[in-house]
C-alpha cells in the first residue's frame, strides 16, 4: 500500500467517524428525559388575560436539551375542562421531536390541527426568552406540549 491510499483511507476513516458522532448527538447525545414529577409540576395553562395556573396531568412523560431552548418534547393526560378557559395559539406548528420518543408526532399533531380534531392553546409565554411552551389538546384529554420560538423580539442583526 502507498502512503497516499493510507491517508485517503484515513481521510475517509475520519470523516465516517465524525459523521456518526454528529448524527448520534443531534438523535440521542442532548437529550435528557424531563422528571415526571417536576415536570408534571410545571405544566401551566395561560388564560386570555395573561394570568397562568397550574394543571394537574398524568402520565407525563418528556425530554429536553440544555443545548437548545425549542428541544421540549412532552406527552400527557388532562382533564379538558381544566384547560377550557385557555388563551389559543394560533400560530402553532408541532415541532418535529426524534424518532426514539414515540409519544409524540408532530405530523399527526399537525394534521389533527388542520382538522379540527384538537386545539393549541398557549401554555406559558415566555419559558425562555422568545419561547412560548404551546400545548395541544384533544378532546378525549390526551396532550402534547413542545416549545415554539414567538416574534415578540424583533430580528436582531449579527452585532446586536
Amino acid at each position: 500500500m502507498t502512503s497516499g491510499k493510507i491517508m485517503a483511507s484515513m481521510l475517509v476513516l475520519v470523516a465516517l467517524l465524525a459523521g456518526v458522532a454528529a448524527w448520534y448527538l443531534q438523535v440521542y447525545g442532548f437529550y435528557d428525559e424531563v422528571d415526571e414529577i417536576t415536570g408534571a409540576a410545571d405544566i401551566m395553562v395561560t388564560r386570555p388575560d395573561g394570568t397562568t395556573h397550574p394543571v394537574a396531568v398524568a402520565g407525563f412523560r418528556a425530554i429536553d436539551a440544555t443545548s437548545s431552548p425549542i428541544r421540549y418534547r412532552a406527552c400527557m393526560t388532562l382533564d379538558p375542562a381544566a384547560v377550557a378557559d385557555a388563551a389559543p395559539y394560533p400560530a402553532a406548528t408541532p415541532l418535529n421531536g426524534p424518532g426514539w420518543f414515540q409519544c409524540y408526532s408532530a405530523k399527526a399533531l399537525t394534521l389533527d390541527l388542520e382538522a379540527g380534531h384538537a386545539r393549541a392553546i398557549l401554555g406559558q409565554s415566555e419559558v425562555r426568552p422568545d419561547v412560548d411552551r404551546v400545548l395541544i389538546v384533544y378532546p378525549d384529554g390526551r396532550a402534547f406540549a413542545w416549545h415554539q420560538l414567538n416574534d415578540k423580539t424583533p430580528a436582531r442583526g449579527v452585532m446586536d
